[in-house]
Protein backbone atom coordinates (compact mmCIF):
# COMPACT_ATOMS: atom_id res chain seq x y z
CA UNK A 1 0.00 0.00 0.00
CA UNK A 2 2.99 2.32 0.40
CA UNK A 3 3.33 2.37 -3.42
CA UNK A 4 -0.22 3.71 -3.73
CA UNK A 5 0.36 6.20 -0.93
CA UNK A 6 3.61 7.44 -2.49
CA UNK A 7 1.90 7.91 -5.87
CA UNK A 8 -1.01 9.76 -4.27
CA UNK A 9 1.38 12.02 -2.33
CA UNK A 10 3.51 12.76 -5.38
CA UNK A 11 0.73 13.51 -7.85
CA UNK A 12 -2.11 14.86 -5.73
CA UNK A 13 -1.90 15.11 -1.95
CA UNK A 14 1.39 16.98 -1.47
CA UNK A 15 1.01 19.56 -4.25
CA UNK A 16 -2.76 20.14 -4.01
CA UNK A 17 -4.32 18.90 -0.76
CA UNK A 18 -2.14 19.05 2.35
CA UNK A 19 -0.38 22.13 3.78
CA UNK A 20 3.22 22.44 2.63
CA UNK A 21 4.52 22.03 6.17
CA UNK A 22 2.85 18.68 6.82
CA UNK A 23 5.52 15.97 6.20
CA UNK A 24 4.53 12.99 4.09
CA UNK A 25 5.96 10.57 6.68
CA UNK A 26 3.93 12.02 9.57
CA UNK A 27 1.77 9.19 11.03
CA UNK A 28 -1.52 11.12 11.32
CA UNK A 29 -1.24 12.25 7.72
CA UNK A 30 -0.50 8.71 6.57
CA UNK A 31 -3.48 7.32 8.49
CA UNK A 32 -5.82 9.95 7.05
CA UNK A 33 -4.52 9.41 3.53
CA UNK A 34 -4.80 5.63 3.83
CA UNK A 35 -8.37 5.91 5.09
CA UNK A 36 -9.43 8.02 2.10
CA UNK A 37 -7.48 5.96 -0.44
CA UNK A 38 -8.75 2.65 0.96
CA UNK A 39 -12.37 3.77 0.89
CA UNK A 40 -12.22 5.30 -2.57
CA UNK A 41 -10.32 2.31 -3.94
CA UNK A 42 -12.67 -0.27 -2.44
CA UNK A 43 -15.73 1.64 -3.63
CA UNK A 44 -14.29 2.04 -7.14
CA UNK A 45 -13.44 -1.68 -7.42
CA UNK A 46 -16.85 -2.68 -6.11
CA UNK A 47 -18.89 -0.37 -8.32
CA UNK A 48 -16.78 -0.77 -11.46
CA UNK A 49 -16.47 -4.55 -11.54
CA UNK A 50 -19.85 -5.10 -9.91
CA UNK A 51 -21.53 -2.99 -12.62
CA UNK A 52 -19.62 -4.68 -15.46
CA UNK A 53 -20.52 -8.10 -14.06
CA UNK A 54 -24.15 -7.15 -13.48
CA UNK A 55 -24.72 -5.89 -17.03
CA UNK A 56 -22.51 -8.25 -19.03
CA UNK A 57 -22.39 -11.54 -17.06
CA UNK A 58 -25.27 -11.77 -14.59
CA UNK A 59 -28.35 -13.48 -16.04
CA UNK A 60 -31.21 -11.07 -15.39
CA UNK A 61 -33.68 -13.94 -15.74
CA UNK A 62 -32.66 -14.83 -12.18
CA UNK A 63 -34.50 -11.73 -10.99
CA UNK A 64 -37.72 -13.63 -11.71
CA UNK A 65 -36.83 -16.28 -9.14
CA UNK A 66 -39.28 -16.30 -6.18
CA UNK A 67 -36.40 -15.85 -3.73
CA UNK A 68 -35.11 -12.73 -5.44
CA UNK A 69 -36.13 -9.86 -3.15
CA UNK A 70 -38.00 -6.69 -4.04
CA UNK A 71 -35.54 -3.85 -4.80
CA UNK A 72 -32.73 -6.29 -4.06
CA UNK A 73 -30.04 -4.66 -6.21
CA UNK A 74 -30.44 -1.23 -4.64
CA UNK A 75 -30.54 -2.84 -1.18
CA UNK A 76 -27.33 -4.78 -1.85
CA UNK A 77 -25.54 -1.63 -3.01
CA UNK A 78 -26.81 0.46 -0.09
CA UNK A 79 -25.73 -2.18 2.43
CA UNK A 80 -22.26 -2.48 0.89
CA UNK A 81 -21.74 1.29 0.69
CA UNK A 82 -22.69 1.67 4.36
CA UNK A 83 -20.42 -1.17 5.45
CA UNK A 84 -17.25 -0.39 3.48
CA UNK A 85 -16.13 2.64 5.58
CA UNK A 86 -16.43 0.59 8.79
CA UNK A 87 -14.59 -2.37 7.27
CA UNK A 88 -11.83 0.03 6.25
CA UNK A 89 -11.05 1.15 9.82
CA UNK A 90 -9.18 -1.99 10.96
CA UNK A 91 -7.98 -2.52 7.39
CA UNK A 92 -6.29 0.89 7.42
CA UNK A 93 -4.53 -0.02 10.67
CA UNK A 94 -2.98 -3.03 8.93
CA UNK A 95 -2.08 -0.97 5.84
CA UNK A 96 -0.45 1.57 8.16
CA UNK A 97 1.69 -1.18 9.68
CA UNK A 98 2.74 -2.17 6.15
CA UNK A 99 3.64 1.41 5.26
CA UNK A 100 5.69 1.74 8.45
CA UNK A 101 7.73 -1.30 7.43
CA UNK A 102 6.44 -4.02 9.73
CA UNK A 103 5.45 -6.46 6.98
CA UNK A 104 7.57 -8.72 4.78
CA UNK A 105 6.62 -6.91 1.58
CA UNK A 106 9.59 -6.13 -0.67
CA UNK A 107 10.17 -3.78 -3.60
CA UNK A 108 12.43 -5.54 -6.09
CA UNK A 109 12.48 -9.00 -7.64
CA UNK A 110 16.14 -9.23 -6.58
CA UNK A 111 14.94 -9.08 -2.96
CA UNK A 112 13.16 -12.40 -3.39
CA UNK A 113 15.39 -15.31 -2.31
CA UNK A 114 14.16 -17.29 -5.34
CA UNK A 115 13.81 -14.53 -7.94
CA UNK A 116 10.85 -14.73 -10.32
CA UNK A 117 10.06 -18.30 -9.28
CA UNK A 118 9.69 -17.01 -5.71
CA UNK A 119 7.19 -14.40 -6.89
CA UNK A 120 5.18 -17.05 -8.72
CA UNK A 121 5.27 -19.43 -5.75
CA UNK A 122 4.21 -16.64 -3.40
CA UNK A 123 1.14 -16.03 -5.57
CA UNK A 124 0.14 -19.69 -5.29
CA UNK A 125 0.83 -19.82 -1.55
CA UNK A 126 -1.17 -16.60 -1.08
CA UNK A 127 -4.19 -18.20 -2.76
CA UNK A 128 -3.95 -21.45 -0.79
CA UNK A 129 -3.24 -19.68 2.52
CA UNK A 130 -6.12 -17.24 2.15
CA UNK A 131 -8.47 -19.95 0.90
CA UNK A 132 -7.73 -21.97 4.03
CA UNK A 133 -8.11 -18.96 6.32
CA UNK A 134 -11.36 -17.79 4.77
CA UNK A 135 -12.82 -21.30 4.90
CA UNK A 136 -12.38 -21.59 8.67
CA UNK A 137 -13.36 -17.98 9.39
CA UNK A 138 -16.43 -18.29 7.17
CA UNK A 139 -17.41 -21.58 8.75
CA UNK A 140 -16.90 -20.08 12.21
CA UNK A 141 -19.22 -17.19 11.30
CA UNK A 142 -21.95 -19.77 10.72
CA UNK A 143 -21.75 -20.86 14.35
CA UNK A 144 -24.88 -19.96 16.30
CA UNK A 145 -22.90 -17.56 18.51
CA UNK A 146 -21.97 -15.35 15.52
CA UNK A 147 -24.31 -16.10 12.64
CA UNK A 148 -27.40 -14.07 13.50
CA UNK A 149 -25.46 -10.98 14.57
CA UNK A 150 -22.72 -10.85 11.93
CA UNK A 151 -23.21 -13.19 8.96
CA UNK A 152 -26.96 -13.46 8.50
CA UNK A 153 -27.19 -10.06 6.72
CA UNK A 154 -25.13 -11.49 3.83
CA UNK A 155 -27.52 -14.45 3.58
CA UNK A 156 -30.49 -12.19 2.95
CA UNK A 157 -29.53 -12.51 -0.70
CA UNK A 158 -30.54 -16.08 -1.62
CA UNK A 159 -30.27 -15.39 -5.33
CA UNK A 160 -27.36 -12.99 -5.23
CA UNK A 161 -26.23 -10.46 -7.81
CA UNK A 162 -22.63 -9.21 -8.20
CA UNK A 163 -23.55 -6.32 -5.90
CA UNK A 164 -24.12 -8.76 -3.02
CA UNK A 165 -20.39 -9.52 -3.09
CA UNK A 166 -19.48 -6.76 -0.61
CA UNK A 167 -22.84 -6.49 1.17
CA UNK A 168 -21.54 -7.75 4.54
CA UNK A 169 -21.88 -6.69 8.13
CA UNK A 170 -18.62 -4.76 8.80
CA UNK A 171 -17.32 -7.35 11.28
CA UNK A 172 -18.10 -10.15 8.83
CA UNK A 173 -16.48 -8.27 5.93
CA UNK A 174 -13.28 -7.53 7.81
CA UNK A 175 -12.95 -11.01 9.31
CA UNK A 176 -13.24 -12.66 5.90
CA UNK A 177 -10.64 -10.26 4.47
CA UNK A 178 -8.22 -10.80 7.36
CA UNK A 179 -6.20 -13.63 5.72
CA UNK A 180 -5.32 -11.29 2.82
CA UNK A 181 -3.80 -8.80 5.24
CA UNK A 182 -2.13 -11.32 7.54
CA UNK A 183 -0.23 -13.08 4.74
CA UNK A 184 2.38 -10.34 4.05
CA UNK A 185 3.21 -10.15 7.76
CA UNK A 186 4.07 -13.84 7.75
CA UNK A 187 5.57 -14.46 4.32
CA UNK A 188 7.65 -12.43 1.81
CA UNK A 189 5.58 -10.93 -0.99
CA UNK A 190 6.40 -8.51 -3.79
CA UNK A 191 4.54 -5.21 -3.36
CA UNK A 192 3.18 -5.01 -6.91
CA UNK A 193 2.15 -8.66 -6.72
CA UNK A 194 0.29 -7.88 -3.49
CA UNK A 195 -1.61 -5.03 -5.12
CA UNK A 196 -2.50 -7.26 -8.06
CA UNK A 197 -3.70 -10.02 -5.75
CA UNK A 198 -5.72 -7.50 -3.74
CA UNK A 199 -7.56 -6.46 -6.91
CA UNK A 200 -7.94 -10.10 -7.95
CA UNK A 201 -9.58 -11.19 -4.69
CA UNK A 202 -12.10 -8.35 -4.95
CA UNK A 203 -12.95 -9.31 -8.52
CA UNK A 204 -13.16 -12.99 -7.54
CA UNK A 205 -15.56 -12.14 -4.71
CA UNK A 206 -17.78 -10.40 -7.25
CA UNK A 207 -17.49 -13.32 -9.70
CA UNK A 208 -18.79 -15.95 -7.25
CA UNK A 209 -21.96 -13.87 -6.87
CA UNK A 210 -22.51 -13.27 -10.60
CA UNK A 211 -24.98 -16.10 -11.33
CA UNK A 212 -22.83 -17.52 -14.14
CA UNK A 213 -22.54 -21.17 -13.16
CA UNK A 214 -20.33 -22.30 -16.03
CA UNK A 215 -17.07 -24.02 -15.02
CA UNK A 216 -14.84 -26.17 -17.29
CA UNK A 217 -15.93 -29.77 -16.74
CA UNK A 218 -12.52 -30.87 -15.48
CA UNK A 219 -12.54 -28.11 -12.83
CA UNK A 220 -16.13 -28.41 -11.66
CA UNK A 221 -15.19 -30.09 -8.41
CA UNK A 222 -11.93 -28.18 -7.94
CA UNK A 223 -12.79 -24.51 -8.39
CA UNK A 224 -15.30 -22.89 -6.06
CA UNK A 225 -17.30 -20.86 -8.54
CA UNK A 226 -20.62 -19.09 -8.64
CA UNK A 227 -22.54 -22.38 -8.83
CA UNK A 228 -20.95 -23.57 -5.58
CA UNK A 229 -21.43 -20.26 -3.80
CA UNK A 230 -25.04 -19.96 -4.93
CA UNK A 231 -25.75 -23.26 -3.18
CA UNK A 232 -24.04 -21.86 -0.10
CA UNK A 233 -26.53 -18.98 -0.08
CA UNK A 234 -29.45 -21.33 -0.73
CA UNK A 235 -28.56 -24.24 1.55
CA UNK A 236 -26.55 -22.47 4.25
CA UNK A 237 -23.96 -24.98 5.52
CA UNK A 238 -22.15 -26.08 2.37
CA UNK A 239 -19.33 -24.71 0.20
CA UNK A 240 -17.64 -22.24 2.53
CA UNK A 241 -14.49 -22.02 0.39
CA UNK A 242 -13.32 -19.00 -1.55
CA UNK A 243 -11.39 -20.24 -4.60
CA UNK A 244 -11.13 -24.00 -4.25
CA UNK A 245 -13.23 -26.89 -2.99
CA UNK A 246 -10.26 -28.44 -1.14
CA UNK A 247 -11.14 -27.36 2.40
CA UNK A 248 -14.84 -28.10 1.95
CA UNK A 249 -13.87 -31.65 1.02
CA UNK A 250 -11.49 -31.91 3.97
CA UNK A 251 -14.06 -30.40 6.34
CA UNK A 252 -16.98 -32.48 5.04
CA UNK A 253 -18.94 -29.44 3.87
CA UNK A 254 -18.64 -29.91 0.11
CA UNK A 255 -21.84 -30.08 -1.92
CA UNK A 256 -21.92 -30.68 -5.65
CA UNK A 257 -23.77 -27.65 -7.07
CA UNK A 258 -27.42 -28.26 -7.86
CA UNK A 259 -27.01 -26.36 -11.14
CA UNK A 260 -24.65 -29.13 -12.34
CA UNK A 261 -27.39 -31.66 -11.62
CA UNK A 262 -30.26 -29.87 -13.36
CA UNK A 263 -31.77 -28.64 -10.09
CA UNK A 264 -30.38 -25.10 -9.85
CA UNK A 265 -32.13 -21.72 -9.95
CA UNK A 266 -32.22 -21.63 -13.76
CA UNK A 267 -33.78 -25.08 -13.85
CA UNK A 268 -36.38 -23.97 -11.30
CA UNK A 269 -37.29 -21.00 -13.49
CA UNK A 270 -37.51 -23.22 -16.57
CA UNK A 271 -39.93 -25.54 -14.79
CA UNK A 272 -42.04 -22.54 -13.72
CA UNK A 273 -42.25 -21.38 -17.34
CA UNK A 274 -43.23 -24.85 -18.50
CA UNK A 275 -46.08 -24.90 -15.99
Amino acid sequence: MDLVLEAADRHLLTPYVYPAGWPEEEPCRQLLSLFVITNLGALALYLLFGTLSYYFIFDHELKKHPQFLENQVSREIAYAVRSLPWISVPTVALFFAEVRGYSKLYDNIEDSPYGWSGVFLSMLSFLFFTDMGIYWIHRGLHHKLFYKRFHKPHHLWKIATPFASHAFHPVDGFMQSLPYHVYPFLFPLHKVTYLGLYIFVNVWTISIHDGDYRVPRLLRHVINGSAHHTDHHLYFDYNYGQYFTLWDKIGGSYKSPTSFEGKGPHDYLRKLREK
